[in-house]
């Protein structure tokens, strides 16, 4: 998404200077170039080395640098020029009181003020009784009058253990920020699309505390309803457990078993144009659940039945609709994706082969393979799950657009 795009990356004094380094990671992921500034305060927080090695650049803390790393003798203005936008995650309220009363004192400062027109945000992180005093309000109107765009902290737990406003909004939310500031307006090609995608895995209880489940953590689905939502859609997120954050702007329903996964899809079907099935739902569950907690006795039976094909029944009263599936497969992966193409009505599968390395569940990668209804075949090598879903919201643009339907 971020290919050929440069952020100048500045981090200031904050205990929240921590999340920088996921930050640069996700940046990283976008394959955008990550130039660092770091105050020295800063680096009382967090060591130059991990940014450096994160970001595969040189990182800058002294408004004289070693000779080493510069591209010249005037670093502020080679930095400036270099960047498409500025973000400053975690910002101080001293680096804010300083640009918005026009002081240069350190590299980040005077960087800062050789912006000229190019996009500025800033991530405020500080105190409750900090953030809401007058004198930092008036600081950061003074800097929005002026164009900078301020990425509002959240209301947590703060450094000094008490609860209130200040605390540095999330790498998610602060990464869309960026995503929306430099290329919002390429990636609106969903806008107007309400769109309901599936993720993670479903539970089918055999008692209290024992379920039949898989591996899955949700992570493809939780991508494609990110992507989405960078790209302009109306997105519903249904998701069996995970220890994922839901993505900002959302809305998310949490569901457990295939049935109440199939409820929830029934409920939301007739107000959406497309779905798209992530989650690893279950094919098979206890024909009984037990009430109480089994005992371990030697040996024991359980009797399955299939749960369900939601896919299926989707794809039978698609109407109008888009519907894309996807398959976990170990053996014959186009074969039994074509087949399962045909019979639930899907205009694209995704899959791949779940026993390969950096594919599949509990990855942070995956290796797929996208077929349509002409039995095309498009395989993308190993990426992360966010470039994969830009390239299946890419495909069904496609087909938004008469092509391949």
């Amino acid at each position: 998404m971020l290919t050929g795009k440069t952020i100048v990356f500045g981090v200031t004094g904050s205990i929240a200077a921590y999340k920088a380094a996921k930050i640069i990671r996700r940046l990283k992921d976008l394959n955008a170039n990550v130039r660092v500034i770091m105050t020295l305060n800063a680096a009382k927080f967090i060591g130059e080395t991990t940014l450096r090695t994160l970001s595969c650049n040189p990182v800058y803390i002294n408004m004289f640098p070693d000779s080493s790393i510069l591209e010249d003798s005037l670093p502020h203005i080679t930095i400036s020029d270099a960047a498409d936008l500025f973000l400053i995650a975690p910002a101080t309220a001293n680096v804010i009181g300083k640009v918005a009363s026009g002081i240069a004192d350190d590299l980040l400062s005077t960087t800062l003020l050789s912006a000229g027109n190019k996009p500025v945000l800033m991530a405020p992180a500080m105190n409750e009784r900090m953030y809401k005093s007058s004198i930092y309000k008036h600081n950061e109107k003074k800097l929005q009058i002026a164009g900078v765009k301020f990425i509002d902290p959240e209301y947590g737990k703060l450094a000094c253990e008490e609860e209130g406003e200040g605390r540095l909004a999330s790498v998610d939310s602060i990464v869309q920020h960026v995503v929306n500031a430099l290329i919002g307006e390429v990636f609106s090609d969903l806008k107007g699309k309400r769109i309901l995608v599936t993720a993670g895995g479903t539970r089918e209880y055999i008692d209290p505390v024992r379920f039949i489940g898989n591996p899955s953590t949700g992570r493809m689905g939780f991508a494609l309803a990110h992507t989405a939502r960078v790209r302009g859609a109306d997105v519903t997120l249904i998701s069996g457990k995970t220890l994922l954050a839901p993505p900002e702007g959302v809305r998310y329903i949490p569901v457990e078993t295939a049935d109440q996964m199939r409820k929830s899809i029934l409920d939301n079907f007739k107000h959406i144009d497309i779905l798209i099935m992530a989650a690893a739902v279950g094919d098979f569950k206890p024909k009984k659940t037990e009430k109480t907690k089994i005992k371990r006795k030697g040996m024991l039976s359980i009797d399955l039945e299939p749960t369900d094909d939601i896919l299926e029944k989707m794809g039978k009263i698609k109407g109008k609709r888009i519907i894309v599936g996807f398959a976990a497969e170990t053996n014959n992966l186009i074969k039994n994706a074509k087949l399962k193409l045909k019979k639930k009505n899907l205009d694209l599968i995704v899959v791949n082969d779940i026993t390969q390395s950096g594919a599949g569940f509990e990855s942070e990668t995956n290796i797929v393979k996208i077929i349509d209804k002409n039995n095309d075949v498009e395989e993308l090598p190993r990426q992360t799950k966010e470039e994969v879903a830009h390239r299946i919201w890419d495909r069904i643009v496609e087909i938004l657009k008469g092509k391949h339907r």
